[in-house]
Parts: C-alpha cells; structure tokens; sequence
C-alpha cells in the first residue's frame, strides 16, 4: 500500500492548521495512513506522525508483523516479559517520550472520535493543546483511489460466489450457521487459488423466520430453516483490507399476501435508489428517494435505518446515506444500498449491494439477482 499522497495531504492539513503531530488510535485510520493491520487491539497499538516522520509504536508480539508490514519510519516496541522490561513496558512512556520533542503549548492532532481517553490525557497534561484531526481523516477516505477500488470489486465478486453458493445450499432443516459455512468454504477455496499471501476479513448472518428476521442485526444460530421462511443472507468479503457487501431476501415455501407486499416494497425502494445514485446529489436525497418509495407503499413507519452507508475498509463508514446528511457525492465513492423494513408478525426484508460511483453515474459490483422468482427454494 502506498501512503506517500495519504501522507502529504495530512500534512498539508496540519501545515494549514498549525498542528505539529498527529497521534491516531483508530485501527482502520492506522491501517489507512501505514498499511498496518492486527487481529487484536487489547494491547495498544499508537500511530504518530509529524512533518518529518512517521512511528508506530506496537507490543512486542506484533514487532516482526509491524516490521514486515507497516510503511512507517519507525517501530517502536514495548514489552510485557521480564527479560525486555529494561527497555519499556508502557506505550504510553513511549508515547510521552515522542511528545517530548515538540513545543510545550503547541498542537497536537488526534482522532477524536475514538482515540482513548487515556491518551487524550496524556496529550494534555505533557502541555499539549489536543485538535481534533479524525473528521479529516474521515474525509481523505470519502473517495477511494484505483487500487482501494480495484480491491473492492474483487471482494464484490468473492461476494457473489459465497452468496450464490449459500443459497444453493437453501433447503429445510439446515441450519443458519450451515448455510453460511458452505459459502465460506467456496470463499475461502477462491481466495487461496485466485489471492497466494491474501488476507481475508468477513461477516455472514443469515436470520431466519418471522421473528428473527425483523432484527437487522443478528448472530446466525442453528435454527433449522422450516417452509415458509423468510430468510435475510448477508455477506460482506473483505479482501486485504477492503470490503464490499451483498445481501439477500430469499423464501423457503410460498410467502403470504402480506409478506410478497413487503418484499416488493423493500425490493423496489432499492432499486430506486440505485437508480438515483451518482454523483452530484446528496446523500440525503438518496436516502429521500428509498423512503418516499416505502411511504407510497405504506411501509414506512417499518423502515428503522437509513438507506445505505460507505464501505471500504470499515464495515460501515461515512459517508452515511442518511435524511440529514447534505454532502453531495462524488465520482470514487462507494456506497451500499439497502433499504429495510421489519415488521413484526411479518417478517424482514431487505436486499444489499454495493455500488461505486462513476463520473455520470454508479456501478453495481454485486451482480444477483433480485427477483422473488429466483430467491425461491
């Protein structure tokens, strides 16, 4: 990954807004800025850089993996064994150490959203004005560049093969977890044969039934499918570090009156969002154009979400798709469209795709299909 122009333009900011060094705790910010990812943050992991220099300072267990892997200037480790402790045990005396180079009273940027209190502390009481820096950093990823979407269309693609997979997989009496693993496995085999040296990230849940499926966020568990259900699969691949996301409705049996309403409802809310979607309009419209859908249809007192969300290294991340949002979209951002409603007694319905945004107007990357007719086992 390289981070040189990422680098240049925080820079720059900091140069306009008088910022001597920034210190970021957000992994994905971290990842975004030096290319360095762990599996756990229960140790911290502190990212700083000035007009000069860029440290990370890591435990000992990640220093290879941070040598190996992160585009920084420094490594900077601390220990939690005996025979290192004379060379530090503490992040944040390393932290204190890097802080001690710049001018008492000066500023010192940080992602304040989620950088941890503790370290805010630190900051202030080494004599440190402490600015926020993280809406900036939010913003640099607004758009992504041809690599990150180069990425992203391949973890659409993955998407479809496990989606598609799980569900010709549908029938009764598997279980939800079931279902899931055997598109996992058929993702996992692609990634290995297509990606050598890939690292893969993802998240699957499949709710099922009348109750379950009216939860927009679920654990799968091993219910058995029964006719008649509604089952909501999601999936979102993240292939080296980025992510797309496909979602489907699907139906064991015959739906009811009631439940085909609902289904249509969602299904063309989404479509018309797509349709909307480019650059130029808000990220308000959007999300106007999928609930003016639901309300025609008289669904939307059921439609407990906005419509969509950025995507790409973060599962969810700005720009939100949401009524109150009037940042107008440009070319390079990528967006998922899912519209939702979950009513109770009835069931869940919603489909999810993610789509990038061209000069005149969006891309779908998770090509499947849609229709009640073909999401029918």
């Amino acid at each position: 990954m390289n981070v040189t122009h990422r680098l240049t333009e925080i820079r720059d900011f900091m140069d306009e807004r008088k910022i001597e060094a920034i210190v970021v705790g957000n992994p994905d910010h971290q990842y975004y800025l030096s290319g360095f990812k762990a599996i756990l943050y229960s140790r911290p992991i502190i990212y700083l850089a000035d007009k000069f220099s860029t440290s990370l300072i890591v435990p000992a267990l990640e220093e290879v993996h941070a040598k190996e892997e992160a585009n920084v200037d420094n490594i900077i480790v601390y220990y939690e064994h005996p025979e290192m402790a004379h060379k530090g045990t503490s992040p944040f005396e390393h932290l204190k150490s890097l802080l001690s180079k710049y001018s008492p009273g000066s500023k010192i940027g940080v992602d304040m959203s989620s950088i941890p209190a503790e370290q805010v502390n630190i900051i202030h009481q080494s004599g440190f004005e402490v600015v926020d820096v993280g809406q900036k950093i939010v913003e640099m990823r607004y758009v992504k560049d041809s690599e990150e979407l180069e990425l992203i269309k391949e973890a659409g693609r993955l998407s479809n093969l496990a989606v598609s997979t799980s569900l010709n997989a549908c029938r009764e009496g598997i279980t939800e977890i079931e279902m899931d693993a055997i598109g996992t496995r058929a993702l996992f085999e692609e990634t290995a044969k297509r990606h050598p040296n890939a690292t893969l990230d993802l998240f699957v849940m499949s709710p099922s039934g009348t109750e379950r499926t009216i939860m927009p966020h679920v654990f799968s568990n091993t219910r058995k499918f029964q006719m008649g259900d509604i089952i909501i699969h999601s999936r979102q691949v993240s292939l080296n570090g980025y992510r797309a996301e496909l979602e489907r409705t699907i139906v064991l049996g015959e739906l009811t009156e009631d439940q085909k309403r609902g289904f249509e409802a969602a299904k063309v809310a989404q479509q018309n969002a797509m349709d909307f979607l480019k650059p130029g309009v808000t990220a308000a419209e959007v999300d106007e154009v999928s609930r003016n859908t639901l309300k025609k249809a008289g669904f939307v007192d059921y439609a407990n979400h906005r419509v969509g969300h950025g995507i790409g290294i973060s599962a969810h991340e700005q720009p939100y798709l949401r009524f109150d949002n009037d940042l107008v979209l440009q070319e390079g951002m990528v967006f998922t469209i899912e519209p939702g409603i979950f009513i109770p007694g009835i069931g869940g319905f919603r489909h999810s795709d993610t789509l990038i945004l061209t000069k005149n107007g969006s891309k779908r990357i998770t090509e499947y299909p849609r229709e009640l007719e073909d999401l029918t086992y």
